[in-house]
């Protein structure tokens, strides 16, 4: 009892320090601890929030951040939320600091003061299919049924794109997500379509059959996720995303949890930046001393994060995609170290 009322007053405190002065990251650093969020996997009936379970990824994003600010990746309670609404609810309360695995929404924003940070993620609407059906392309879809859960996004966005394209598909519309994977198993879809994370979660509940399928690697649409935080705070936004920047310059520069203590001794200029062995000339970034190193150490660079939570050492099993860095043809970026 006596914890959860300590529990109550400190979130309770942060959302006031917070209201205040938009002084979320002193808040964070007062209390020496982070409250984040993730979004898990939404119900059946839940037809507005598309993302599969990613919270494993999110979780590392929340160990990152509060390694490189406080020193400890330990130093975090991840609190999961089963949709958007409920876990921007949570942040603009002040329940949580941070929170990983929202879509950048400018109506959800406005509606909750809030602001999305760089995306850690880009996922997209794609498409699940048998590895031996032949179909390698959109194309190949012509005149083949196609599932998808009914009044959703995933069924507008589809009609639009195979429209736009002149290929004449054959809708096929589920209420019940449990029904449509098993008419595709039964071979009545020829291809299942929603975003590709749910997808891979999908398929990783095949069990036996999971080598079987395969997400194509064209996506229809563009659907990031990013970090949210309170609006007001520009400097706790800074720490967020260059936390994020940090772990994918890593991965550009071969920086590897096994190897980040030794090339923050031996790498090249940018590298000691990065792992704050070398001052940086750039100046207002509220992070301490060593950050980067921290960071990298607690989860690894955004590749081996990336493997362990969404890809081939993950149950979901996802390609890397568009979750490339630049130097790979990807979309992930980070701004020079120096």
């Amino acid at each position: 009892m006596l914890r959860t009322f300590l529990l109550g007053m400190g979130l309770l405190c942060l959302s006031c320090a917070a209201a205040q002065a938009g002084a979320m990251l002193d808040a964070v650093r007062g209390s020496g601890h982070l409250n984040c969020g993730t979004i898990t996997e939404p119900s059946d009936d839940n037809k507005d929030d598309t993302h599969g379970r990613t919270e494993a990824f999110g979780n590392d994003v929340c160990r990152a951040v509060a390694a490189a600010l406080l020193g400890d990746a330990g130093r975090t309670t991840v609190f999961g939320y089963h949709d958007e609404h409920e876990g921007m609810t949570a942040l603009q309360r002040g329940q949580v600091a941070l929170l990983v695995g929202a879509s950048p929404n400018p109506g959800l924003a406005a509606r909750y003061g809030l602001v999305f940070g760089q995306p850690v993620f880009f996922d997209g609407q794609g498409f699940l299919v048998r590895r031996d059906s032949g179909v390698a392309r959109l194309e190949d879809l012509s005149g083949q049924p196609v599932c998808f859960i009914g009044g959703t996004q995933a069924e507008t966005d589809a009609q639009r794109v195979f429209a736009q394209r002149g290929i004449a598909f054959r809708p096929f519309p589920f209420e019940e997500v449990g029904e449509m994977e098993a008419a595709l198993v039964t071979g009545h879809c020829r291809a299942q379509t929603g975003d590709a994370s749910v997808l891979a979660v999908g398929r990783s509940g095949f069990h036996a059959q999971v080598s079987a399928y395969k997400v194509l690697p064209e996506l229809i649409t563009l659907d990031p996720l990013s970090p949210v935080m309170l609006a007001g705070d520009a400097d706790w936004q800074r720490v967020v995303d260059w936390v994020g920047f940090a772990l994918v310059q890593a991965e550009i520069s071969g920086v590897t949890m096994a190897n980040a203590d030794a090339l923050s001794r031996t790498g090249d200029e940018q590298v000691r930046v990065l792992l704050g062995t070398r001052r940086s000339t750039q100046g207002g970034l509220a992070l301490p001393d060593g950050w980067g190193l921290r960071a990298v150490k607690a989860v690894g660079n955004y590749g081996e994060m990336f493997e362990r939570d969404l890809g081939s050492r993950s149950p979901l099993g996802l390609s890397r995609g568009l979750n490339r860095p630049w130097t790979q043809g990807g979309l992930l970026w980070a701004p020079a170290f120096r």
